[in-house]
């Protein structure tokens, strides 16, 4: 996600939380954004956890693996 989203998400907040408040369609563009967010948020922690290696004390090395 660019910073040019981030930033307009939070102009919205910061609108969202004055008197005026939002529109309809600004709640919506800020719902969208909300999500798109999250959704780069969460892929970035599992690409994260991916390169992750748990260290034995035996000294091998192991992937963290998905939780079933």
């Amino acid at each position: 996600m660019d910073e040019k989203k981030i930033k307009r998400i939070n102009e919205l907040a910061k609108k969202a939380k004055s008197e005026a408040g939002l529109t309809p369609e600004e709640m919506v563009e800020r719902d969208l954004l909300r999500q798109e967010y999250i959704a780069a948020y969460r892929n970035n922690l599992v690409a994260q956890l991916e390169n992750t290696y748990i260290v034995e004390p035996d000294g091998t090395r192991r992937r963290l693996g998905k939780k079933s």
